[in-house]
């Protein structure tokens, strides 16, 4: 087999998923703050007391991002960042992931992005993951037209 028979996935880079995420989360934060708002009467609310209490805002901002992820990745494979981004999520064979592999990535960047990110770079791979997209089997690639993939050669963009 030779270099033109081999199917090409170009993996994004990483600087473009960072502003894919920033895009995100611009937009989905300013969605959740009008719903915590609206639900909470204030932005400014605290559930209990002690830690729990000063951290509280976040764990439904986390929810809304966890959600979001999985409903417009699982549907579209792309995010609004991504999209703007040209990027897209897909399994590591360069087709449409599957539920649980969405639901992996995706509380990864809603719960744990620092630590998951960080872990990534320090374990990273030829396929440039995360490791909640490694314990997935995802990747994100530069989007491009559908085509038959069955024999695969990885290239970093």
């Amino acid at each position: 087999m030779n270099d033109s028979d081999v199917s090409k996935i170009v993996l994004a880079k990483w600087s473009d998923r960072f502003f894919a995420w920033l895009i995100d989360f611009v937009v989905i934060s300013l969605i959740s703050t009008m719903i915590v708002f609206v639900t909470f009467g204030t932005i400014d609310y605290k559930i209990g007391e002690g830690f729990w209490a000063e951290n509280s805002q976040y764990i439904p901002t986390s929810i809304i991002f966890f959600v979001y992820w999985i409903i417009v990745e699982y549907k579209t494979n792309q995010s609004i960042g991504k999209k703007m981004m040209n990027l897209k999520i897909t399994d590591i064979d360069g087709n449409k992931p599957g539920l649980k592999g969405i639901i992996v990535s995706s509380f990864g960047k809603a719960f744990l992005l620092p630590f998951d990110l960080v872990l990534g770079w320090i374990f990273t791979n030829e396929k440039r993951q995360r490791i909640f997209c490694k314990l997935g089997d995802t990747l994100v690639v530069k989007n491009k037209s559908s085509e038959d993939i069955t024999d695969i050669k990885y290239l970093k963009d």
